[in-house]
């Protein structure tokens, strides 16, 4: 059975739904973690991902990971 006819939820949205959370805590936790090349990046970057998590998060995985300085 491929639906939670309660919730009229399939696996597919129920999968997406759990994904959501755990991939904005995961950039959030790996910015405040991470050391940045510009003092402001770091705040810029929570800012985006709090006020737009899908967006900010796929953002932030593609671009703002290149900006975390190297050691």
């Amino acid at each position: 059975m491929n639906t939670l006819l309660f919730l009229n939820i399939g696996v597919p949205e129920l999968f997406l739904a759990l994904l959501y959370p755990i991939l904005v805590i995961y950039c959030l936790i790996d910015i405040i973690r991470s050391t940045f090349k510009d003092s402001n990046s770091k705040i810029l970057w929570i800012i985006v991902v709090i006020l737009m998590p899908c967006l900010g998060s796929v953002l932030y995985l593609a671009i703002g990971r290149n900006g975390k300085r190297r050691y």
